[in-house]
Order: C-alpha cells, then sequence, then structure tokens
C-alpha cells in the first residue's frame, strides 16, 4: 500500500514539474484545439478598467443561445478565433468570430460606417465587446459595437489591446 502511495506521489509530482503547454494528444483534435484555447484565455492580459463581474457569463449566453434570445445586450470577452472578410452590402461592417471560454463562438459584425475600425486584431489575442446578441444557429451575432448616432440604442463599444472603438 506505501509503495503505491509513493508511486503515486512521484507521478503527481512529476505531472507538475513537467509545465505542459499542450494538451495530451488524446486523437481528438477538436478537443485539443478548446484545450489549447482555454489555456490561451488564461495567459493572456485581463483588462483592469472592466469589472469581470460586469461580464456576461458562459451561462447566460449558453442560456441567450438555448432560448433563442435576440436584441439583448451583452459584454463578452473572447478570444479571436477568425478573421472575416468585410461584410460590404449596405452598411459596411468588420467581421470577426470569437470564442468564449465555454467554447461557444459569435460572431461579431462591428459597423465601420459609424465607428472605426479595430485596429491590428489577430487570432489568439482577447477582445472585449459590448453590444447587442442576436441568436442565430451558430452561435449568435453580436451587433451595435458602436455609438448610436441617433442616440435611441444603447453605445456599444469594443476594446483591444487597451484602445475603445465606439
Amino acid at each position: 500500500m506505501k509503495l503505491i502511495i509513493f508511486v503515486a506521489l512521484c507521478f503527481i509530482i512529476y505531472s507538475c514539474s513537467t509545465n505542459r503547454k499542450e494538451p495530451i494528444n488524446s486523437g481528438n483534435e477538436i478537443e485539443q484545439i478548446n484545450l489549447s484555447s482555454k489555456l490561451n484565455t488564461r495567459e493572456q492580459p485581463v483588462d483592469p478598467s472592466i469589472p469581470e463581474s460586469d461580464i456576461t457569463s458562459d451561462t447566460q449566453f449558453r442560456k441567450l443561445f438555448e432560448e433563442r434570445t435576440s436584441d439583448y445586450q451583452v459584454l463578452a470577452k473572447g478570444i479571436i478565433k477568425r478573421i472575416l472578410r468585410d461584410d460590404l452590402e449596405g452598411s459596411r461592417h468588420q467581421r470577426f468570430i470569437i470564442e468564449l471560454s465555454s467554447g461557444q463562438t459569435l460572431l461579431i459584425a462591428h459597423n465601420i460606417d459609424i465607428a472605426p475600425r479595430v485596429d491590428g486584431i489577430i487570432k489568439g489575442q482577447v477582445i472585449y465587446i459590448y453590444g447587442e446578441y442576436e441568436w442565430n444557429n451558430n452561435g449568435g451575432v453580436i451587433h451595435w459595437t458602436h455609438h448610436d448616432p441617433d442616440g435611441n440604442h444603447p453605445n456599444g463599444w469594443i476594446q483591444f489591446q487597451g484602445k475603445k472603438y465606439q
């Protein structure tokens, strides 16, 4: 019995001291990507001007998605996963996809006819978005990430690398 405990302790100490950066190869590529994303989220700096308690929780985003809710103001913190081409039909929108720590993805549609383009976005970086959530079957969309020139809608914004785009 003492030998088993000793071996288990040695394994725990060894596991802690190797400080793995990549998940163990499980043969499931999707799971590896999700685990890596979660590791990157923890390594990214947190913006001290945005209290964590103000950020819409992953549970709330899951509920919005499951209940097919739209027209709901949210504050999201996510990792930029994919940068898309601008949507040039009608009002021009800068588009990119973020991933929440839960793995849920959201399309961000930022109106660049009203607000400035978010400069220098790259995959893997943390970004904060305040805007209106709209349900879709891919996880949802956040838009109204800009000020409202008419003053009828809550002003949205995007904060990236300490700069606010509104």
